[in-house]
């Protein structure tokens, strides 16, 4: 069921909480060195403010232990001050969310003004929900839950209306991204721009691909994509596999694999998605592989088995032409996880070919979604990332998705 979007959702002289994902790479000083995620969320901030919302935003950024020492470089402080340079107007910051200075702030605002809240996850009751799987009985103790909806309640009071533009968190049932839009108003609940577009181009790849429908999957572990290839099996015309995962399905064939990254005790899970597969997963024929994962490592090409004293760390030149063959008059391409370990010359190359591949293609009139996280990173550094249809700002979200589950946050907000 589609969701209300923000732009039907009337902001005028309203309070608008607006869930973001300000989550950006800082360094040592505090710098932001990478501001996509700000920049694809400008548009949903805009809208609010330039018709008159009073703009309340909410975010997190890294992972914070409860030390307050040492969890001032997850501070959205920075965040501020770039999203201030990019709006064009003043975004004033406040280092809390909730509390006094957090109410006064937000009661001084004015319309078309814009405020950004001090990091959610500062709080313990923001992700106490992750905590019930750590518990005897997979629930939350009752003391765990008064601190989520006390932290829920003093959060959902600072707003009349509710957006979400939060795609990399949308499958996770934290306070910020479930509890507060279900506090608030039917009908005063919507997605924003970015998470608008993320459902739109993940939703029709998944119901109403162009054919041929090609999905590439890569990364480490078979465990982690077992889920989206028996997801994906009945909807793509091929899997093409790279990245150490693809050691896994070769074991799976009875090919020696050496010292390469394999989960062995996912052998026969692979053996089995060879056979339901029936012909659709691709595997690489040969790998590049080095004695071990160093720059400028000296390499072998093995299209054979892998000897037992190297590792498998790329994809080969024939399966990159094989990939990049089967890519040219795709309809549609899914790409999520890199071909070899790309940070890494020269075991770079599989990864780099293939973003061309699928900027080709794109060129030639295919849909290309690019599933966030290592791939998006490996697409940016290859300068092609303009050439993508769209470049997900959720790795784990936009994995669970292909997975086909539903996703709370999602759910909660207002159907159109």
């Amino acid at each position: 069921m589609p969701k209300k979007s923000v732009r039907d959702l009337p902001v005028s002289g309203r309070r608008v909480l607006v869930r973001a994902d300000l989550n950006v790479p800082l360094d040592a000083a505090q710098k932001i060195t990478d501001d996509r995620r700000i920049r694809e969320f400008l548009p949903t901030l805009r809208h609010v403010v330039e018709r008159g919302g009073r703009a309340i935003v909410l975010s997190h950024l890294g992972r914070p232990k409860g030390d307050p020492a040492a969890d001032r470089v997850f501070s959205l402080a920075p965040c501020a001050v770039r999203m201030q340079e990019l709006l064009g107007r003043p975004v004033r910051f406040v280092p809390e969310c909730t509390g006094p200075a957090a109410s006064d702030a937000v009661a001084a605002l004015r319309d078309g003004e814009a405020l950004l809240l001090e990091n959610v996850r500062f709080h313990k009751a923001e992700t106490v929900i992750d905590s019930a799987k750590k518990n005897p009985d997979g629930k939350l103790t009752a003391e765990q839950e008064a601190s989520r909806a006390a932290f829920a309640a003093s959060l959902a009071a600072h707003g009349e209306a509710f957006v979400n533009d939060a795609f990399g968190t949308c499958h996770r049932r934290h306070v910020s991204m479930y509890d507060v839009p279900a506090l608030l108003p039917r009908g005063m609940r919507a997605t924003g721009f970015l998470v608008e577009k993320e459902l739109r181009y993940l939703g029709e790849a998944l119901s109403r691909p162009r054919r041929p429908f090609v999905a590439i999957l890569g990364g480490a572990k078979v465990s982690d994509k077992i889920g989206v290839i028996n997801n994906l099996l009945s909807r793509v015309d091929a899997i093409l596999i790279g990245g150490a995962m693809m050691f896994t399905f070769w074991a799976a064939q009875n090919r020696g694999v050496g010292r390469s990254l394999c989960e062995r005790d996912k052998v026969e899970v692979a053996r089995g998605l060879l056979e339901k597969a029936g012909g659709r997963i691709i595997l690489p024929t040969d790998a590049v592989a080095a004695s071990a994962l160093a720059a400028g490592a000296e390499t072998t090409l093995v299209e054979g088995e892998i000897p037992a004293d190297l590792m498998g760390l790329d994809v080969g030149p024939q399966s990159l032409a094989d990939f990049s063959n089967r890519l040219r008059g795709a309809g549609t391409i899914v790409w999520n996880g890199p071909l070899g370990a790309f940070e890494t010359q020269p075991f770079d190359r599989g990864t780099i070919e293939i973003a061309k591949a699928v900027a080709e293609a794109t060129s030639a009139g295919a849909t290309s979604i690019i599933g966030g996280g290592d791939s998006a990173a490996a697409v940016e550094q290859a300068g092609l990332a303009s050439r993508m249809s769209h470049i997900s700002t959720g790795g784990g979200a936009s994995l669970e998705f292909l997975e086909g589950r539903a996703f709370g946050p999602i759910e909660v907000l207002d159907d159109a």
